[in-house]
């Protein structure tokens, strides 16, 4: 009996034949080139050479596994003495059509990047590199065909880069899989068979867990590659499976030749969102059967989420709520509120009340928004955490530039009105305290108290993120009534307002000096910014340079001047275009914003010392079965209760010198950009955001110690001391 692969491999040989024969002239649809990522290099070095292949449109050629059909490019090397060729790096592939066929290949354009390296005897002069490159490109025909490729390389005292080495790199560190060895990658990934054999088909489960790459973030698809065998055939099926404790479970089927079922696959993972793919070159051994527990854990004792009455995490919300309002991320906009009951307190109390109610209002229906977003999110079946809307860089920049223009109003540079008798043309957002006033501000503290979690809070939010739609809806108007109801109570007791300072001329005063919180909050999301686009974000520096010039000409020249006001309009008109097309969409690039690949796991020392290490579940399994006790400090940027727990009772020298002493392991989860394997790692301790920080005793069986959300070093050293017994 013959075996499918040999049928089809044969049937490839004779297609190909039979296409040479028929075609008594051929054209060639693709053109060949030898790149060198180097002009001069020194002997000893090594240069990557790159053979680019161009093909015309429709045209393709294949990978190092075509697939069902076709042929891999081969590159025969004619190559000095001294210099010796390696392997070829492959780009990413994409399938091919047609469907029925699946084949593995490229379009368009591949680069297949080889290293070549000169012994250190050579001596220095103009060497020749040669190659024969031969391929099958196909479109409606498949027609094999090759060309010989040349370039000269000098050998000198220096190394000097070439005109190509851009394009180089940029497959090179784009297009190529991740090496499965890389050390901060930390993948386990797993693959088991999924049932007994049914004659020469098995369907095989690879389980991807919870990760991020640098260049994706929030995986939407993944699928599997595999590298050919003469043994067996990994199919191009793709079933993606349902999991609730890992990114993907993807089901593929194995086709065995001969001998017996492989004992291990390899090949490429290839992970994506959107156009943006990353690949993840691994070899996975099969298991006989699935892992006795599919649950990624950190510890060998799961914790369970505890199910807690209503009203009591009910008053946990409404607890958190009251506190939010001396966290530091709200404190700006408590002052202005402060100084609108300031300003109403001559009023009429029925004024007073109504205003205080519109605070409310605007507190309620923004939480009300924010448990619409969370139910959202379970529906579609991501991970919701609190204070996600933080990991989307778009949301960062229309923040940055919003709490901008709110410091500008603070200082008068320009005022913002709202006509209309119903409003009583009382709609300055930040600085006057009419309804739309109060309305705003109610809006701007909720979304400044989103990146913040209080005593309390973390425990009622961690509780709705696991409850049905309505709970989520009662847990966060709770919430919401908390924050606002100092408020209320101060509105709807006139008699309070006593204690407040009287009416004069330092409310102006006092304005304009809360313009500099608000230019403190505009930093911190600067930061914030600058953990996703680098040293790009300096392009948002100048955009809201430029916003700030208009907002100057348009309060000086258009609400304020007499004359020319058209004029001041358009030139307000032409900074603001001006501004978001280049600087935004054309060098920060702030919708799609590009992270550059990490070459190293490690990640930085603090100032005081800290050896942080990357944290994944492996890492806390592995420092705990060495007996070490381990302090995990899940984080983010934007999140200031984390930076403050972090300099005030982290990273600080008595803590070091405990960890130092107890020899134990500081692990780092960078929650920045919600990454789902942190998502349920809070989900199991009962939290819904950060900080949330942990601390694993030396002894194995005994469960970690859970720290408040607000530290102090005392806290820190003694869950530290408890852990090492």
């Amino acid at each position: 009996m013959l075996h499918l692969k040999p049928m089809r491999q044969l049937a490839t040989i004779l297609f190909s034949v039979f296409a040479l024969f028929a075609m008594t002239v051929r054209a060639a649809h693709t053109e060949a080139q030898l790149l060198l990522s180097a002009d001069t290099v020194r002997p000893g070095d090594t240069v990557l050479a790159g053979v680019q292949l161009k093909m015309e449109t429709g045209w393709h050629t294949y990978w190092k596994n075509p697939g069902e059909s076709g042929q891999a490019t081969e590159i025969k090397w004619q190559l000095p003495p001294g210099v010796t060729a390696g392997e070829i790096q492959w780009p990413l592939p994409k399938k091919l059509p047609p469907a029925e066929v699946t084949t593995y290949g490229y379009e368009e354009e591949v680069v297949l990047l080889v290293p070549l390296t000169l012994a250190t005897n050579l001596p220095v002069g103009s060497i020749d590199l040669k190659a024969n490159v031969s391929w099958l490109e196909c479109k409606d025909v498949c027609i094999p065909a090759n060309q010989n490729v040349e370039a000269k390389l000098n050998i000198g005292d220096e190394t000097k880069e070439s005109a190509d080495a851009t394009t180089i790199r940029r497959w090179q560190r784009i297009k190529g899989p991740i090496p499965s060895s890389q050390d901060d990658l930390h993948l386990p990934f797993q693959a088991w068979w999924e049932k007994p054999t049914d004659k020469d088909l098995r369907p095989v489960i690879i389980r991807l867990p919870h990760f991020k790459t640098d260049l994706v973030f929030n995986i939407e698809k993944a699928d599997f590659f595999p590298y050919a065998s003469e043994q067996f055939e990994v199919q191009a099926t793709n079933e993606t499976l349902p999991d609730a404790n890992a990114e993907f479970r993807l089901r593929k089927f194995v086709k065995k030749f001969s001998g017996d079922w492989p004992k291990e696959v390899s090949g490429v993972v290839i992970l994506q969102k959107g156009d943006i793919r990353q690949g993840v070159e691994v070899r996975l051994p099969i298991a006989d059967k699935a892992p006795a527990d599919e649950i990624i854990s950190s510890t060998a004792n799961q914790l369970p989420i505890l199910s807690q009455p209503l009203w009591q995490m009910l008053l946990y919300a409404f607890i958190g709520g009251l506190i939010l309002n001396i966290m530091p991320c709200v404190l700006p906009v408590i002052a202005l509120k402060i100084l609108g009951f300031v300003s109403e307190a001559k009023s009429e109390p029925r004024r007073v009340r109504k205003l205080g109610l519109i605070y409310a209002l605007g507190v309620l229906l923004s939480f009300l928004a924010l448990a619409a977003i969370v139910i959202g999110v379970k529906a579609a079946g991501h991970h919701a955490g609190w204070g996600m809307q933080f990991g989307s860089p778009v949301f960062i920049v229309c923040l940055t530039t919003l709490v901008t223009l709110v410091a500008l109003n603070l200082f008068g540079i320009f005022e913002v009105t709202l006509g209309g008798r119903a409003l009583d043309a009382a709609g300055n957002f930040a600085s006057k305290h009419g309804a739309a006033g109060a309305f705003f501000n109610g809006v701007l503290a909720t979304v400044l108290a989103t990146p913040c979690t209080a005593p309390f809070l973390g425990a009622a939010l961690g509780f709705a993120f696991l409850q049905s739609a309505p709970f989520i809806v009662l847990v966060f108007l709770t919430v919401g009534i908390g924050l606002a109801s100092p408020y209320i109570l101060l509105s709807w007791n006139p008699a309070w307002l006593k204690f407040l300072p009287k009416p004069g001329a330092w409310m102006e005063k006092f304005k304009i000096a809360m313009g500099f919180p608000m230019l403190a909050t505009v930093v911190w999301l600067f930061n914030v910014a600058a953990s996703t686009y680098g040293k790009n974000v300096l392009w948002l520096g100048i955009f809201l340079v430029l916003v700030a010039f208009a907002a100057w000409i348009f309060g000086e020249f258009f609400q304020r001047g007499r004359q020319r006001k058209g004029v001041a309009l358009a030139v307000v008109l032409i900074l603001l275009i001006g501004g978001y097309a280049f600087a935004l969409e054309k060098e920060l690039n702030w919708r799609a914003p590009f992270v550059e690949t990490s070459s190293t796991g490690s990640l930085k020392e603090s100032s005081n010392g800290i050896d942080w290490q990357r944290w994944s579940p492996e890492a806390v399994a592995k420092a705990r079965s060495e007996g070490k006790p381990v302090l995990v400090d899940f984080t983010a940027d934007w999140c200031l209760t984390c930076q403050v727990n972090k300099k005030t009772s982290i990273e600080i020298s008595s803590v070091r010198k405990k960890l130092k002493d107890l020899n134990a392991v500081a692990l780092l989860g960078d929650y920045t950009h919600f990454p789902d394997a942190i998502t349920t790692e809070l989900n199991r301790f009962n939290r819904a955001g950060v900080p949330l920080v942990l601390i694993y005793p030396k002894d194995s069986n005994a469960p970690p110690i859970v720290l408040p959300e607000v530290l102090t070093p005392g806290i820190v050293l003694n869950a530290l001391d408890r852990a090492a017994k």
